[in-house]
């Protein structure tokens, strides 16, 4: 039993820049609202992440904890949070479009 959750990259003008390293165990989000910061996520033990093939600026976290796997996918929706600016109107980030089981 898999657990699977789908996050999209949003943005508005600043194309968000998903780079996967460290074998799937580390995100790199670049170019987050045109910021130079780079954001590193580091996946908790037994998640991986990868890029989905079908769909462009998707996130697929795949674990076999749901726990350590919707907290991955928490952090990286975290991690591009938008401050100081109004919410209402600054819609860019990352957030999870879908999630569920993969039986094998």
């Amino acid at each position: 039993k898999k657990f699977q959750y789908k996050m999209r990259l949003v943005y508005a003008h600043f194309p968000i820049n998903a780079t996967i390293t460290n074998g799937g165990n580390t995100v790199e989000l670049r170019n987050f609202l045109g910021e130079k910061r780079v954001r590193v996520v580091n996946m908790l033990p037994g998640v991986k992440v990868e890029k989905s093939a079908s769909t462009k600026d998707e996130l697929v976290i795949t674990g076999t904890d749901i726990d350590l796997t919707s907290r991955s996918s928490a952090l990286i929706r975290q991690s591009c949070l938008v401050k100081h600016k109004d919410i209402r109107k600054f819609l860019d980030g990352v957030y999870v479009s879908s999630h569920g089981v993969i039986d094998e």
